[in-house]
């Protein structure tokens, strides 16, 4: 598959495929970005067709309040209060006169391998500031082994919040952490039980009421949800187009 094939009609490819390059997860080459079931393929399309036209951005459910988009970007770096080590990508950003609103988009990850903590000495820093208590109550609970999950990768959320909390300051916004996620019918030909489905849900408001009154605040949508409040023709046209493509 040609990487100009890899992305629907008003999604800027050259610019797509540079973010993603600077990424490093070498998503195009590996021939990942054209499997079938590629996440980061749907999280580009979707919000990667925003970048040209963040006013026609519909807000994500629950985020009304963080006012409108001002910039969309995908694979956004939100880089820790340290030069060295790695730093967490999101899968998309939005950025609005007073908000980062980070993006973390999943499509069958949730349904693969149980999920595992683990946090470098690094994060035990005390740099977060004094209103993220909870999710340093979470990433302690977590690496211990107190909290587990099976569907939801919250470490991958906590490691993302510090990110955004030190990122936002920089940039002297407010943070905010959206979880999007697709509820997929089957993964590798096999049907994903409701119950899973279901699990993965209770596993998002659990970690939502754990964090919640932090300075990084946390919302969610499935997909399908965020696209059934697209109501521009332009926009609509495009909803149409992702759930085509990515049978959501």
């Amino acid at each position: 598959m040609a990487p100009s094939d890899l992305f629907l009609p008003g999604v800027p490819a050259d610019h797509i495929l540079r973010r993603l390059e600077a990424a490093g997860g070498n998503e195009v080459a590996s021939g990942k970005l054209a499997h079938p079931e590629s996440s980061a393929a749907l999280a580009v399309n979707a919000f990667g067709w925003f970048i040209p036209s963040p006013a026609l951005f519909p807000p994500l459910p629950g985020t009304e309040d963080a006012g409108a988009a001002e910039q969309v970007e995908v694979e956004y770096c939100a880089r820790f209060p340290w030069s060295g080590g790695r730093h967490p990508w999101l899968d998309a950003a939005v950025i609005t006169a007073t908000h980062l609103i980070g993006i973390e988009s999943k499509r069958h990850e949730p349904f693969r391998d149980a999920k595992t903590a683990s946090f470098a000495a690094a994060y035990e820093r005390s740099v977060w500031g004094d209103n993220m208590a909870r999710f340093d109550k979470m990433r302690i609970a977590l690496q211990s082994g107190e909290l587990a999950f099976q569907h939801l990768d919250a470490a991958q959320l906590v490691k993302h919040a510090y990110g955004l909390v030190t990122d936002a300051r920089r940039r002297g916004k407010r943070p905010l952490l959206f979880y999007i996620y697709d509820e997929p019918r089957s993964r590798a030909g096999k049907p994903i039980p409701q119950s899973q489905i279901s699990l993965h849900r209770e596993e998002i408001t659990t970690f939502a009421c754990a964090v919640a009154g932090d300075e990084v605040e946390f919302a969610s949508s499935s997909y399908r949800a965020w696209l059934s409040q697209w109501h521009d023709p332009k926009t609509k046209r495009h909803a149409s187009a992702l759930t085509a493509r990515f049978d959501l």
